[in-house]
């Protein structure tokens, strides 16, 4: 990966294919690992943080 300082997520299982996420005071940047292709998408952290409260709502 990138240079980034990735964190996993806690919803992962060992071996599983997680979401990374790494973030920065102007950007969260995301990636999955099991993605051969590395691919990363970024995105602001107000947007980031809707898609959150989003998740969050639709897992009650």
């Amino acid at each position: 990966m990138s240079t980034h300082d990735w964190q996993k997520s806690s919803y992962c299982q060992e071996g599983d294919a997680c979401v990374h996420v790494a973030a920065t005071a102007e950007t969260v940047h995301l990636t999955e690992s099991s993605d051969l292709t590395r691919a990363i998408l970024s995105t602001h952290p107000d947007t980031f943080a809707t898609l959150l409260r989003a998740l969050k709502k639709n897992d009650d």
